[in-house]
């Protein structure tokens, strides 16, 4: 190509670019990363002197510097390490790491780092307190206070709850029935039911309290119940002797009883309110079936949805086994519902 004809190309591509300014009007021209890379490798290696006759739509030392940029974001990509920094700590020791944190509220970064080299397990203490940190775990002295809810829930092996409850048959007769729950299984003994709850009635009911319990194995220390003068003194005497101590409730403080209180709400819902009690004979043979079932079948919120006495059954993994034969057993007639799969 000669000059002639070179100098021809640079006058019709001025002229295309007066028409393109003009129909832009005031509106600036916005570059794309993909034009301004194209147009730096078109036209760096031309002259500065040539890039000024050059009619562009921004400058040369613009040209230039998209130039440099491009060579810039070249050579960090060559210069990439091609392995990564350090290699993350494996999933497995990060879960037993958050969970040794929050099982021990008190321990931080340096004794869980501690504790992991007891186990064989060797990782920084720095470590540890990153892992920590990027799961917004506090340090120890802030996490060291623990609520009301989880004092209780570890004090509830030892703990006992016990209240009279009230309800009237359908002559008028006015009942009394005794109940004592276990706080950690939600287990219930109905102690009895009588219209005339009398120091010696109340009595042998603790005497037998006391011998289902050391039946059981029972670890029980303390009994929480209110101040109602139908517990007489050797109430307290009998739990003393099998070493449970006697906790009293605040006056019309029925919050400090909460569990026991719960327990009657719901069982006045599930069975009191929905049946007509005839006489004391059926009444404790109503709260027998309830009791069973509130021990061997009914959920718990409390414990997880566990049942005090049964243990919750495998999981269905299998899609094709979720239709099962599922068969309803009815108590006191339909009023209680349990739901057995079929053998």
């Amino acid at each position: 190509m000669t000059d002639r004809d070179k100098d021809t190309e640079i006058l019709v591509l001025r002229h295309q670019i007066a028409v393109l300014q003009r129909q832009l009007g005031g509106t600036k021209v916005r570059f794309s990363p993909p034009d301004r890379a194209l147009l730096a490798a078109l036209l760096h290696r031309l002259p500065r002197q040539t890039l000024h006759k050059l009619r562009l739509l921004v400058r040369p030392d613009t040209i230039l510097h998209w130039h440099r940029d491009l060579l810039r974001r070249h050579h960090a990509k060559a210069s990439r390490p091609k392995r990564p920094g350090r290699p993350r700590t494996i999933r497995s020791i990060r879960i037993l790491i958050l969970r040794l944190a929050k099982e021990n509220p008190n321990w931080g970064y340096c004794r869980i780092h501690g504790e992991l080299l007891v186990l064989g397990i060797k990782v920084a203490a720095s470590t540890v307190w990153q892992i920590l940190t990027e799961a917004g775990i506090h340090p120890a002295p802030e996490r060291a206070s623990s609520t009301w809810a989880q004092f209780l829930r570890s004090q509830a092996e030892v703990l006992l709850a016990c209240d009279f409850f009230e309800t009237v048959t359908l002559t008028g007769i006015r009942m009394y029935v005794l109940v004592v729950i276990e706080h950690a299984q939600r287990r219930i003994h109905i102690l009895g039911a009588t219209p005339h709850p009398t120091a010696a009635w109340v009595t042998q009911a603790t005497r037998n309290l006391v011998m289902d319990l050391e039946d059981a194995g029972s670890r029980a220390k303390f009994m929480i119940r209110d101040r109602d003068g139908k517990f007489p003194a050797l109430f307290d005497a009998i739990l003393a002797d099998a070493g449970i101590h006697v906790v009293l409730s605040g006056v019309q403080m029925p919050r400090m009883n909460s569990i026991m209180e719960r327990w009657i709400q719901t069982c006045r819902h599930e069975l009191l309110d929905r049946t007509l009690i005839w006489n004391q004979r059926h009444l404790l043979h109503a709260l027998h079936h309830y009791e069973q079932f509130h021990n061997k079948h009914r959920p718990h919120q409390g414990i997880a949805n566990a049942r005090p006495l049964q243990p919750l059954p495998p999981p269905i993994t299998g899609q094709g086994q979720i239709a099962l034969n599922i068969r309803r057993r009815p108590r006191l007639g339909g009023i209680l519902n349990e739901y057995h799969r079929a053998a």
